[in-house]
């Protein structure tokens, strides 16, 4: 039997803490994104930004040619590479620190050739964020888990789809007999949020139904890989910072709108995060409101 523990704001602080003086961008991890189809470009654009703005050091994003001058337009620290080049893709999934799949990859053969192609060069030492449709094909060509870190980011549906449990049946004990035979994190998107890990569920108690928009997810899922590849010492603690992280920030921003944008959330980081840092000098409670 397990416990349920909710997660607060000291995860924040936790993790989150001041940046080395002698500082580099390689001090903060590389994070290699794939996905953004021809169609849906925009879900990988949101992903990047995120991973960008949480504080990577390094990001590369694989994405159709289409793609590349809106994201150079939107996010120009961003680097371009093709993912319909196995070669490079694998060039640069090899040495990510974390890589982030799935966010607009799609579900037809290209993207599946893709993915296998991902899959084929990741290691142990990484975190492997899997996300959106990524999920989907896996459930649907019965793949095999690649090796790494693995960090699911499913809503209810793929969730049903990966684990063959119901939506309606999906409880905390059953969620956590299927998230045990994964070995895996699983963060399962959900009115408060529930984190599956090997030795406890955590449960996110914030959050705004604003944040109830096409892109949130894939904007969750690059602040995941920004953070795991930021802090890597810790990439547990990383994923429940992200996962915190994402809906108080949120929060903030419904308070004067009707609705959240999700790349509002992504340049809302870099000011939200300077704001834990200064919280390790001062009494951080109530630092939030």
């Amino acid at each position: 039997m397990f416990t349920m523990e909710k997660l607060t704001d000291q995860i924040l602080f936790d993790v989150i803490k001041p940046r080395p003086k002698d500082s580099f961008k390689g001090t903060f991890g590389k994070i290699t994104l794939v996905g953004g189809n021809k169609n849906f470009g925009g879900a990988i654009i949101m992903a990047s930004t995120a991973a960008v703005c949480a504080g990577a050091g390094l990001v590369t994003t694989c994405t159709d040619p289409i793609n590349a001058s809106p994201l150079h337009s939107q996010l120009p620290e961003a680097m371009f590479a093709d993912f319909n080049d196995d070669e490079q893709v694998a060039k640069l999934v090899e040495p990510a620190t974390t890589v982030v799949v799935g966010p607009g990859l799609g579900d037809d053969q290209q993207s599946l050739h893709i993915l296998k192609n991902v899959f084929a060069h990741t290691s142990n030492q990484q975190n492997v964020v899997i996300d959106g449709s990524a999920i989907t094909l896996m459930a649907r060509e019965g793949l095999s888990q690649p090796a790494g870190n693995i960090i699911y980011t499913p809503h209810q549906m793929e969730w049903q789809r990966l684990s063959g449990i119901k939506i309606a049946d999906q409880s905390e004990e059953r969620n956590k007999a299927a998230q045990a035979k994964l070995g895996a994190t699983v963060v399962l998107k959900k009115h408060h949020t529930e984190i599956y890990t090997d030795d406890k569920v955590y449960q996110l108690t914030i959050g705004t139904p604003a944040q109830a928009v096409g892109g949130m997810g894939d904007t969750l899922a690059g602040m995941v890989g920004g953070f795991t590849a930021e802090f890597s010492q810790h990439p547990l603690q990383a994923v429940l910072a992200a996962v915190y992280a994402h809906s108080a920030v949120a929060e903030q921003i419904a308070e004067s709108q009707y609705i959240v944008l999700p790349h509002q959330i992504s340049r809302a980081l870099p000011t939200f995060m300077k704001k834990m840092e200064k919280g390790h000098d001062e009494d951080h409670i109530g630092f939030l409101n």
